[in-house]
């Protein structure tokens, strides 16, 4: 994986997998490039500390040398950031080996500002791609880039939520000053400056809190923010206490690559949900059923301010967005699937 449990791309799209992994008869070993404290140090300082950094490279680098005690290597994003695809692939080879993706990280190489790094590193995850057994990806833009790049096998896997950890129904109380809810981390903070207006408009029409979960210093002017810290035993409750769930996004071809996972975890917890339509969102919610896709500011203001005046259609979309949930996007659905994939690609 890239990180441990505080990444929330490896919680979800390898670590929570475990359980039906070893049901199935696999001895199942983790190992994270990045550990919990690196990446704390990053939320709170902005960068790496150079010298950790170089010993977990230092440690993958040993793990994928002792790459023949596995029979399947399962590789969330790349196993090497930023090195060279042929120090990556020498390493790998002889085991065959699973590329999974949740985000357009390819985008860092073959879109970064300097042409020296798109001219080097540009088609590194696609060299990669073509000799993995399998790529598995959370969404149609992820995989038509692997298909693209000529991966042998390209399969569709949603991230997804486990239901035995979110609530199965939820009271349908009546809000004295209902709450908006946004979860993520400081790294994906920013994309709530999008609603900085529209949310300040809104403010106008209806009271309501701006819940803020895993990331703060988030201000707008008449906008009351509720700042939670993110903590995975709590994380479920700080949701479900909430009114309605955002998904603000740019239109990029990064946020093309974005799996729509707080949405899911919105309608987990039977909240309607407001997202802007990009990418994986327009896959994910219905549309007027489990809630609203929003094109503009004026989208937002009325979708936003509809749902937090109509607690029916709060709590009649939220069950639709729920339903959805339990029928596509949960761990019950795609951990059979995803351990038939992993034991087909080890016979690769």
């Amino acid at each position: 994986t890239k990180y441990g449990r505080m990444g929330a791309s490896s919680r979800m799209r390898s670590i929570q997998y475990a359980p039906f992994s070893m049901r199935a008869g696999y001895d199942v070993t983790f190992d994270a490039l990045l550990s919990d404290e690196l990446l704390s140090e990053r939320y709170l300082t902005g960068h790496y500390d150079g010298f950790a950094l170089v010993r977990a490279y230092m440690e993958r680098v040993r793990l994928l040398m002792d790459r023949k005690d596995f029979d399947v290597m399962w590789i969330e994003k790349e196993a090497l950031p930023w090195l060279p695809a042929f120090v990556e692939s020498m390493l790998l080879s002889g085991v065959p080996y699973v590329l999974d993706y949740d985000d357009a990280v390819f985008h860092s190489y073959d879109m970064h500002g300097s042409w020296v790094v798109r001219k080097l590193l540009g088609s590194r995850l696609d060299k990669l791609m073509r000799k993995a057994a399998l790529v598995t990806a959370g969404n149609g833009y992820l995989a038509q880039r692997a298909i693209d790049a000529g991966a042998p096998w390209v399969e569709v896997l949603p991230t997804v939520v486990d239901l035995d950890r979110y609530p199965s129904c939820r009271s349908t109380k009546v809000f004295s000053v209902p709450r908006i809810v946004w979860i993520g981390s400081p790294s994906t903070a920013h994309y709530l400056h999008l609603l900085r207006e529209p949310l300040r408009q809104l403010a106008l029409k209806t009271p309501f809190v701006l819940r803020v979960i895993g990331a703060k210093d988030l201000e707008i002017p008449g906008v009351e923010v509720e700042y939670v810290p993110w903590a995975e035993d709590t994380e479920v409750e700080s949701i479900a206490s909430c009114a309605v769930g955002i998904m603000p996004l740019e239109d990029s071809p990064w946020e093309k690559g974005k799996c729509g996972y707080k949405l899911i975890q919105y309608m987990a917890c039977s909240l309607p949900v407001v997202a802007s339509a990009v990418g994986a969102n327009v896959e994910i919610v219905e549309d007027g059923k489990s809630g609203y896709l929003a094109n503009s500011a004026d989208d937002w203001i009325t979708a936003l301010h509809t749902l937090l005046e109509a607690s029916e259609l709060r709590h009649a979309m939220g069950r639709a967005g729920r339903l959805r949930v339990e029928e596509k996007y949960c761990l019950q659905k795609t951990g059979p699937r995803l351990v038939e994939l992993l034991l087909a690609a080890s016979k690769k």
